[in-house]
Protein backbone atom coordinates (compact mmCIF):
# COMPACT_ATOMS: atom_id res chain seq x y z
CA UNK A 1 0.00 0.00 0.00
CA UNK A 2 1.60 3.70 -0.79
CA UNK A 3 -0.05 7.01 0.29
CA UNK A 4 0.77 9.98 -1.53
CA UNK A 5 0.51 13.18 0.36
CA UNK A 6 0.31 17.18 -1.19
CA UNK A 7 1.44 20.03 0.73
CA UNK A 8 -0.61 22.58 -1.22
CA UNK A 9 0.93 25.47 0.15
CA UNK A 10 3.76 27.40 -1.89
CA UNK A 11 4.94 29.40 0.59
CA UNK A 12 8.54 29.08 1.05
CA UNK A 13 8.38 28.15 5.09
CA UNK A 14 4.95 26.64 4.84
CA UNK A 15 3.02 25.42 8.35
CA UNK A 16 1.13 23.09 5.97
CA UNK A 17 4.54 20.89 4.39
CA UNK A 18 5.07 20.66 8.78
CA UNK A 19 1.56 18.99 9.19
CA UNK A 20 1.89 17.03 6.16
CA UNK A 21 5.42 15.44 7.17
CA UNK A 22 3.57 14.94 10.55
CA UNK A 23 1.18 12.82 9.00
CA UNK A 24 3.91 11.01 6.81
CA UNK A 25 5.28 9.96 9.76
CA UNK A 26 1.83 9.24 11.90
CA UNK A 27 1.28 6.93 8.40
CA UNK A 28 4.76 5.27 9.26
CA UNK A 29 3.61 4.84 12.87
CA UNK A 30 0.50 2.63 11.45
CA UNK A 31 2.54 0.34 9.34
CA UNK A 32 2.43 2.29 6.24
CA UNK A 33 6.13 2.35 4.60
CA UNK A 34 5.72 3.58 1.53
CA UNK A 35 4.35 6.86 1.06
CA UNK A 36 5.58 10.01 -1.58
CA UNK A 37 5.16 13.71 -0.04
CA UNK A 38 4.98 16.06 -2.38
CA UNK A 39 5.10 19.76 -1.12
CA UNK A 40 4.45 22.54 -3.61
CA UNK A 41 6.56 24.83 -1.34
CA UNK A 42 8.17 27.26 -3.68
CA UNK A 43 5.29 26.97 -6.87
CA UNK A 44 7.71 24.29 -8.43
CA UNK A 45 4.95 23.72 -10.83
CA UNK A 46 4.37 26.54 -13.44
CA UNK A 47 0.49 27.09 -14.41
CA UNK A 48 -1.32 24.39 -16.24
CA UNK A 49 -1.35 25.30 -19.83
CA UNK A 50 -2.89 23.57 -23.11
CA UNK A 51 0.60 21.77 -23.88
CA UNK A 52 0.08 19.34 -21.04
CA UNK A 53 -2.58 17.85 -23.47
CA UNK A 54 -0.26 17.15 -26.84
CA UNK A 55 2.85 15.61 -24.59
CA UNK A 56 5.13 19.14 -24.31
CA UNK A 57 8.73 17.85 -23.48
CA UNK A 58 8.61 20.68 -20.77
CA UNK A 59 5.65 18.96 -19.19
CA UNK A 60 6.90 15.57 -19.64
CA UNK A 61 9.67 16.76 -17.68
CA UNK A 62 8.27 18.40 -14.90
CA UNK A 63 4.92 16.70 -14.07
CA UNK A 64 6.21 13.15 -15.72
CA UNK A 65 7.89 12.20 -12.53
CA UNK A 66 5.06 13.22 -10.33
CA UNK A 67 2.37 11.91 -12.10
CA UNK A 68 4.07 8.71 -11.86
CA UNK A 69 4.54 8.48 -8.31
CA UNK A 70 0.55 9.49 -7.91
CA UNK A 71 -0.28 6.55 -10.16
CA UNK A 72 1.58 4.35 -8.08
CA UNK A 73 -0.27 5.46 -4.83
CA UNK A 74 -3.14 3.93 -3.75
CA UNK A 75 -4.55 6.76 -1.73
CA UNK A 76 -3.59 10.58 -1.49
CA UNK A 77 -4.23 12.80 1.71
CA UNK A 78 -4.56 16.59 0.84
CA UNK A 79 -3.01 19.11 2.89
CA UNK A 80 -4.65 22.67 2.09
CA UNK A 81 -4.10 26.02 4.06
CA UNK A 82 -7.20 28.64 4.17
CA UNK A 83 -5.97 31.67 1.79
CA UNK A 84 -8.38 34.21 2.51
CA UNK A 85 -11.20 31.38 2.69
CA UNK A 86 -9.98 29.64 -0.28
CA UNK A 87 -7.68 26.44 -1.55
CA UNK A 88 -4.36 28.13 -2.85
CA UNK A 89 -4.18 28.70 -6.61
CA UNK A 90 -0.95 26.36 -6.46
CA UNK A 91 -2.91 23.33 -5.32
CA UNK A 92 -5.92 24.24 -7.64
CA UNK A 93 -2.85 24.05 -10.23
CA UNK A 94 -2.09 20.64 -9.08
CA UNK A 95 -5.89 19.78 -9.81
CA UNK A 96 -5.79 20.76 -13.25
CA UNK A 97 -2.64 18.90 -14.10
CA UNK A 98 -4.38 15.35 -12.37
CA UNK A 99 -5.89 13.61 -15.31
CA UNK A 100 -8.36 10.75 -14.36
CA UNK A 101 -5.73 7.84 -14.85
CA UNK A 102 -3.88 9.89 -11.86
CA UNK A 103 -5.93 9.69 -9.01
CA UNK A 104 -9.38 7.77 -10.35
CA UNK A 105 -11.07 5.84 -7.80
CA UNK A 106 -8.58 6.20 -5.34
CA UNK A 107 -9.56 7.80 -1.65
CA UNK A 108 -8.85 10.97 -0.54
CA UNK A 109 -8.30 12.59 3.23
CA UNK A 110 -8.54 16.54 3.19
CA UNK A 111 -6.34 18.11 5.85
CA UNK A 112 -6.90 21.93 6.14
CA UNK A 113 -4.96 24.31 8.18
CA UNK A 114 -5.39 27.53 9.78
CA UNK A 115 -3.20 29.93 12.01
CA UNK A 116 -6.50 30.69 13.91
CA UNK A 117 -10.27 29.41 13.56
CA UNK A 118 -10.68 29.18 10.02
CA UNK A 119 -10.09 26.02 8.15
CA UNK A 120 -13.79 24.87 7.13
CA UNK A 121 -13.53 26.64 3.09
CA UNK A 122 -11.12 25.16 1.70
CA UNK A 123 -12.84 21.72 3.03
CA UNK A 124 -16.07 22.81 1.06
CA UNK A 125 -14.08 24.21 -1.84
CA UNK A 126 -12.01 20.60 -2.58
CA UNK A 127 -15.23 18.60 -2.05
CA UNK A 128 -17.06 20.72 -4.49
CA UNK A 129 -14.51 21.13 -7.45
CA UNK A 130 -11.58 19.10 -7.48
CA UNK A 131 -12.85 15.59 -8.08
CA UNK A 132 -14.62 16.10 -10.98
CA UNK A 133 -12.20 15.44 -13.74
CA UNK A 134 -9.90 13.45 -11.69
CA UNK A 135 -12.46 10.66 -9.82
CA UNK A 136 -10.95 11.26 -6.71
CA UNK A 137 -13.28 9.87 -3.71
CA UNK A 138 -12.79 12.04 -1.29
CA UNK A 139 -13.97 9.99 2.12
CA UNK A 140 -16.69 11.82 4.41
CA UNK A 141 -13.81 12.35 7.26
CA UNK A 142 -12.04 15.24 7.28
CA UNK A 143 -9.43 17.25 9.79
CA UNK A 144 -9.21 20.70 10.26
CA UNK A 145 -6.03 22.40 12.10
CA UNK A 146 -6.65 25.35 13.82
CA UNK A 147 -4.16 27.59 15.68
CA UNK A 148 -1.52 25.33 13.12
CA UNK A 149 1.53 26.68 14.99
CA UNK A 150 0.93 25.94 18.39
CA UNK A 151 -0.55 21.67 17.88
CA UNK A 152 1.76 19.07 16.01
CA UNK A 153 5.10 20.06 17.35
CA UNK A 154 7.40 17.32 19.44
CA UNK A 155 6.96 13.98 20.35
CA UNK A 156 4.41 15.03 23.09
CA UNK A 157 0.93 17.08 22.86
CA UNK A 158 1.55 20.15 24.44
CA UNK A 159 -1.92 20.36 25.45
CA UNK A 160 -5.59 19.09 25.30
CA UNK A 161 -6.24 20.77 21.78
CA UNK A 162 -3.17 19.20 20.48
CA UNK A 163 -3.54 15.78 22.13
CA UNK A 164 -7.33 16.17 20.43
CA UNK A 165 -6.54 17.04 16.64
CA UNK A 166 -3.49 13.98 17.01
CA UNK A 167 -5.96 11.72 17.63
CA UNK A 168 -8.01 12.98 14.93
CA UNK A 169 -5.42 12.90 12.51
CA UNK A 170 -4.95 9.04 13.42
CA UNK A 171 -7.93 8.09 13.62
CA UNK A 172 -9.02 9.84 9.79
CA UNK A 173 -6.01 7.77 8.52
CA UNK A 174 -7.06 4.68 9.47
CA UNK A 175 -10.47 4.98 7.95
CA UNK A 176 -8.43 6.57 4.78
CA UNK A 177 -6.44 2.65 4.95
CA UNK A 178 -9.42 0.84 5.33
CA UNK A 179 -11.16 2.96 2.51
CA UNK A 180 -8.01 2.36 0.59
CA UNK A 181 -8.36 -1.32 0.63
CA UNK A 182 -12.06 -1.34 -0.71
CA UNK A 183 -11.50 1.07 -3.61
CA UNK A 184 -8.55 -1.17 -4.88
CA UNK A 185 -11.16 -3.81 -5.38
CA UNK A 186 -13.57 -1.11 -7.63
CA UNK A 187 -10.23 0.02 -9.74
CA UNK A 188 -9.56 -3.87 -10.15
CA UNK A 189 -13.19 -4.86 -10.97
CA UNK A 190 -13.08 -4.46 -14.26
CA UNK A 191 -16.06 -1.88 -14.52
CA UNK A 192 -14.02 1.35 -14.95
CA UNK A 193 -13.75 2.84 -18.42
CA UNK A 194 -11.77 5.49 -18.55
CA UNK A 195 -11.29 5.58 -22.37
CA UNK A 196 -15.21 6.07 -22.71
CA UNK A 197 -15.55 8.26 -19.70
CA UNK A 198 -12.72 10.35 -19.00
CA UNK A 199 -14.56 13.46 -17.79
CA UNK A 200 -17.06 13.82 -14.83
CA UNK A 201 -20.24 16.09 -15.37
Amino acid sequence: MRIAIVAGSHRREAESARVAKYIEQDLQNLGVSDTYLLSLSANPLPLWDEDVWSGDEKWKMLWGPIAKQLKSSDALVVVAPEWSGMVPPGLKNFFLLCGADVLAHKPGLIVTVSAGLGGSYPVNELRTSSYKNTRLCYIPDHVIVRNVGQVLRGEQPADEHDDAIRNRITYSLRVLLEYTKALKLVRDSGVVDLKTFPYGM
